[in-house]
């Protein structure tokens, strides 16, 4: 009875951590560019109380007899589907519509990714440079920070679907000023850590990032849109339901093992 009140214990922990993970979701949902989490658990260990078992007659059965001591977290992972591109105002507001991440240069020189496409241009000594709205600038494939050159009017300058900065020429026609937004492809995006501020940063289990243009990643950038979250509000309120429903029934698993602690208790008396 005392490895039931444990047992019950480590689902409602387990549980608990679940809906944090739901309301983190559903916290998000309009934030741009958040990929919604999911919590997975994993049994804990089992106690074995009999190695092998017998029928009513003595026969041995194929199987033991072993006792699950409860649940805990293995993971919270993360689900990097496409959100939707939706409409915005902004004159340099990006979404990355396929794989990758933009790259923003941290104050501290380090480098984070992000999908949140919420840029702006900044006025530097060397022109505009495109930053994120934190005023971190966002980085071509070579690590270099997206500069449109003085002389430039910000009124006149676009981006095509590949990264590639345009800008009106003597003739009103668009052409490259020869720099380009890059993107950094992971090959396992789960196994990035979250920064906080929409950001990610490399770790062992995400791999070292790979810099390239957006069409050598087959990737296109879409100016004028953002990409919202990809938590549907619907299943989420579904996963809360479940996850309640499940801390309840642990806390009903301690509830009974207490009331047998008590009758046991009671025939000794």
């Amino acid at each position: 009875m005392m490895r039931a009140l444990w047992t019950g214990a480590s689902g409602m922990i387990a549980q608990q951590t679940n809906v944090d993970t739901i309301g983190n979701n559903l916290a998000n949902v309009n934030t741009t560019g958040y990929k919604k989490e999911m919590a997975e658990f994993k049994s804990l260990l089992y106690q074995t109380l009999q190695s092998k078992s017998t029928d009513s007659e003595g026969k041995e059965k194929p199987l033991g007899i072993q006792v699950g001591l409860g649940v805990r977290n293995s993971a919270i992972s993360t689900d990097f589907t496409q959100g939707n591109l939706l409409a915005s105002d902004g004159d340099f507001d990006f979404a990355i519509e396929g794989n990758g991440f933009f790259m923003v240069k941290l104050p501290d020189g380090s480098t984070a990714y992000t999908r949140n496409g919420n840029l702006t241009m900044s006025i530097g000594v060397d022109g505009f440079t495109l930053t994120d709205s934190d005023g971190n600038p966002i980085l071509d494939k070579d690590l270099n920070p997206v500069i449109v050159p003085q002389g430039y009017k910000l009124t006149d300058v676009s981006v095509d679907k590949f990264g590639n900065i345009m800008a009106k020429d003597e003739t009103g026609n668009p052409r490259t000023i020869g720099v380009q937004i890059g993107l950094a492809i992971f090959n396992n995006p789960s196994g990035l850590n979250k920064i906080g501020g929409s950001n990610y940063k490399d770790t062992a289990a995400s791999g070292e990032p790979i810099y390239m243009n957006p069409d050598e990643a087959g990737s296109y950038i879409v100016q004028g849109r953002l990409e919202g979250s990809n938590v549907q509000v619907v299943d989420e309120m579904v996963n809360l339901i479940v996850a309640q429903r499940a801390y309840e029934f642990n806390s009903k698993v301690i509830n009974a093992s207490d009331e047998m602690l008590q009758q046991a208790n009671n025939l000794r008396s």
